[in-house]
């Protein structure tokens, strides 16, 4: 049998295997429990555990781990990680302090194929998915170093979560199980460039996450120069699909709208963009691009970014700018690892 990553495992899917080796059902929830709310990273820790079942789970099994490479902290108390995973590969993940808790940005593959121009993630392309439980570990380790619970997660870190789905959905499921970390799914939000079938597949599941819809732009012809994914799906594709996933979700998406400078800030492109949304139950996240090596956009003016915002809010349409944190620790996401590579 090979050796998988048992914290990747849903409970139902632990509990079949756990009952296959000969064990009682009650005692998958155990070792859920010690993987998922004690963030157990050995099996020797499972005290209540027989250690007969413990060594034929460590023969069989194995609990994926991962190391902290590089830590930067900000000023403003973001705290961006530079995580080693066990094959020697790194990701980036990002903790971001707020009013209302903490909230981690978690990366969803080794690099990413999207090819977004704007983004240093993309910059050496694909290596691999990552399997739930390194998702996962992202967040268990970080509150292991804060000592802080973790109240919010975002999908919208290195990688295209859409493009790891299976894996993505089982994280998903896992971090919100009662019988595991308990995140709400309503504190959850998972960030795609727009993966039209992937987003039909994702409404049929009717999770109660908060879908973000990376945009960025108003047309298809200007969307294909930034987002090449846009080869393959139209604005007006993406946007029938977003219309329909409201439909069937009764849940509300988030647009993210990078602003830059020049390319997507007219007044021409906030009327298109409202006219795109009209009569959708949607809110609009202007986003203040960060500087990326290699890339030749920067981002709007200050002022351009509140009359954009201004002219949306004058059109019906809900919209804010988010709020810039760590920009003096590399805060793009994939900047981090280009640096270390």
């Amino acid at each position: 049998m090979s050796m998988i990553d048992i914290s990747s495992l849903q409970l139902e899917q632990l509990k079949e295997y756990i009952t296959g080796l000969g064990a009682k059902p009650f005692v998958a929830g155990q070792i859920y429990r010690w993987l998922h709310q004690r963030g157990a990273q050995s099996f020797d820790e499972m005290t209540d555990i027989s250690k007969s079942l413990r060594e034929k789970l460590s023969q069989q099994r194995y609990i994926t781990g991962l190391s902290i490479r590089k830590k930067q902290v900000s000023k403003d108390g973001t705290i961006k990680y530079l995580y080693q995973l066990s094959d020697g590969n790194c990701i980036e993940t990002v903790l971001m302090r707020y009013q209302h808790g903490n909230s981690i940005c978690v990366s969803s593959q080794v690099g990413c194929r999207m090819g977004c121009t704007f983004c240093a993630s993309t910059q050496h392309g694909k290596v691999r998915d990552l399997a739930a439980g390194e998702i996962l570990r992202q967040v268990y380790a970080t509150e292991k170093d804060i000592g802080e619970r973790v109240s919010n997660i975002v999908m919208m870190g290195i990688g295209e979560p859409l493009d790891n789905f299976d894996n993505a959905v089982a994280f998903i499921k896992i971090i919100s199980s009662p019988q595991g970390k308990n995140i709400s799914q309503r504190n959850i939000s998972l960030s795609t460039c727009g993966i039209v079938p992937r987003i039909y597949q994702l409404a049929q599941l009717k999770l109660g996450i908060t879908l973000s819809i990376s945009l960025h732009a108003t047309t298809t012809e200007k969307r294909k120069v930034t987002m090449p994914i846009t080869n393959a799906y139209s604005v007006e594709e993406l946007m029938q699909a977003c219309r329909d996933y409201t439909k069937t979700t009764n849940r509300r998406i988030s647009f993210e709208y990078s602003m830059i400078k020049g390319v997507n800030d007219t007044d021409e492109d906030a009327q298109r963009l409202a006219r795109l949304l009209k009569g959708m139950i949607s809110h609009v996240n202007l986003i203040p691009i960060n500087p990326v090596d290699g890339s030749p956009y920067t981002q709007s003016d200050d002022a351009v970014i509140r009359a954009f915002q201004k002219k949306l809010q004058n059109l019906h349409v809900n919209a804010t700018i988010r709020r810039r944190l760590g920009q003096d620790i590399s805060a793009a996401c994939g900047q981090l690892r280009n640096e270390n590579r």
